[in-house]
């Protein structure tokens, strides 16, 4: 069975546990930054557990007309104040988690100040909450677009996706339960956002990680 030593992951918005368990499993891992942009996907959209159950929250994006936008030109659109609405939630969900006091400090600025492109803002997002749970992958991102990569790369961009199934032989994911804030409603709730893993869980975030990958 061939190894992988290397996976290829698109740009995510807080992404969901289980691209954070192929980023913290790898040595090296590559970020597509030459792809089309993909509406109703993770690279602007993560989920989290609200006392009313999974909630989406969604960055908005400046309307190209027509025209296929790569990734890396994608503009994060200002005229709603979807930073108040993320942050409130976030707040809502996890203000009695045992760790959202600790990594509040960290992700504020991202609310209050304005990261024009969306790239850059989920790859910042992404260093945070990387150095937070105490990692340090060697991040690369790709030099151009193929559809085909080396053998010794895991390609995650298609599949990796909220349209995927999780149970997905190619995924090689096993959720790992940890303690929800809402758990008792309804039950524990696989994948969400990273988030709602590392407000839950802190530390002991990582060791999770590594267990969700078989």
């Amino acid at each position: 069975m061939h190894t992988h030593s290397q996976v290829l992951l698109t740009t995510a918005y807080l992404p969901p546990i289980i691209h954070f368990a192929h980023l913290v499993q790898k040595k090296t891992v590559l970020i597509e930054q030459h792809e089309n942009y993909i509406k109703q996907t993770y690279r602007n959209r993560s989920t989290i557990l609200s006392a009313n159950g999974p909630l989406s929250l969604t960055i908005p994006t400046v309307k190209k007309s027509g025209e296929k936008v790569p990734i890396r030109d994608v503009e994060i659109d200002y005229s709603t104040p979807w930073q108040k609405i993320h942050w409130k939630a976030l707040e809502s969900a996890y203000q009695n988690s045992p760790y959202f006091e600790h990594i509040a400090d960290e992700l504020a600025p991202f609310y209050n100040g304005r990261v024009k492109f969306l790239f850059d803002l989920n790859q910042q997002l992404i260093e945070k909450l990387l150095a937070f749970i105490e990692i340090s992958p060697t991040i690369r991102y790709t030099e151009t677009y193929s559809t085909t990569t080396q053998s010794n790369t895991l390609d995650l961009r298609q599949i990796i996706s909220p349209k995927v199934d999780i149970t997905s032989t190619e995924l090689k994911f096993e959720p790992q339960p940890y303690y929800q804030v809402f758990v008792q409603k309804g039950g524990f709730i696989p994948n969400l956002s990273i988030i709602d893993l590392i407000c839950n869980e802190g530390l002991l975030s990582l060791e999770i990680l590594e267990r969700s990958i078989k």
